[in-house]
């Protein structure tokens, strides 16, 4: 598995970054012009926050509202019943499904018109609060917008009827399990609750490549190459496999404000609405689509 990116950033790497030199970086922070910590007298940087300022400090003639143009792309986590209601409701929008945090990146440098996540926001109990604190820290000062798509439950994949009796992530040490790559929300959900755990990934065997789907999760499983893997009820079912429930997650979009008024938009929302929708993720199963269309953030 590939090397995390670091959360904090020197100086040095901030002023490479920004094509400046250090002393520049410190008359920003002299100036409180940039984000950043002190820890036993060093200087640290916390990316997301930087990555942040850099957007909100872009300028351009007409404004960010601008940008408007966007490629016609769904990015962020895969969820099969967007995947699937983007093609029923003939939106003609691509997918480029690479995890919640790619999502947010590729809407902060206008790569994509919409993204989905399901992201745990930090410093805060599992499952009080999703998304919008992520988004409120990565799309700082952007107009966008977060739509709840539905609820899912969310849990570990197991083998049918359970045979190793996991019943939690305590239950996954020394065990095969296949994980998501770094940018995927279920990544930052596992971290977590191996931390509530007392545990981290060394505790466990992950398999080298990491799943991109949710389909890839279940698919090991059920071919024997994991004992284990953190996915949604939706797709154990498909596969007809075991499933542990572990928490209820919102899996929400987040929509460049203007692009919510476009058809292809209209298109999806419009068919969310739909008994077509509600009975198929009735039948999908593990969802739960009656908060759809709730606005939950509204940027500036």
């Amino acid at each position: 598995m590939a090397e995390a990116p670091h959360t904090y950033l020197t100086t040095k790497e901030v002023a490479d970054l920004l094509r400046l030199k250090e002393r520049k970086v410190y008359d920003l922070v002299a100036e409180g012009g940039i984000p950043c910590v002190r820890a036993t007298g060093k200087l640290l940087f916390p990316r997301d926050l930087v990555e942040a300022w850099l957007a909100r400090n872009l300028e351009f003639k007409a404004g960010v509202e601008s940008l408007a143009e966007r490629p016609p792309i769904v990015g962020g986590s895969h969820d099969p019943l967007l995947d699937w209601a983007l093609r029923e409701a003939e939106t003609g929008l691509a997918v480029a499904f690479g995890g919640s945090l790619d999502g947010l990146r590729r809407m902060s440098k206008a790569e994509a018109m919409l993204a989905g996540t399901h992201l745990a926001d930090k410093d805060l109990p599992i499952g009080q609060s999703w998304n919008v604190g992520h988004v409120q820290r990565q799309l700082a000062g952007q107009p966008v917008v977060v739509i709840e798509w539905a609820r899912r439950r969310q849990g570990l994949i197991v083998a049918p009827e359970n045979p190793l009796q996991i019943d939690g992530v305590e239950k996954l040490k020394r065990r095969n399990v296949i994980g998501r790559q770094r940018e995927a929300g279920a990544f930052v959900l596992l971290e977590r609750l191996l931390e509530d755990a007392g545990m981290a990934f060394s505790d466990i065997s992950l398999i080298e490549t990491p799943a991109r789907t949710e389909a890839d999760v279940a698919a090991a499983v059920a071919d024997g190459r994991a004992d284990a893997g953190l996915g949604i009820e939706a797709m154990a079912r498909q596969y007809r496999l075991g499933f542990v429930p572990l928490v209820e997650e919102r899996y929400d979009l987040v929509v460049w404000r203007r692009s919510v008024f476009e058809p292809a938009m209209q298109k999806l929302l419009a068919f969310g609405r739909s008994e077509l929708f509600k009975n198929y993720a009735d039948q999908l199963g593990g969802y739960d689509a009656s908060g759809f269309g709730t606005v939950h953030y509204n940027g500036p």
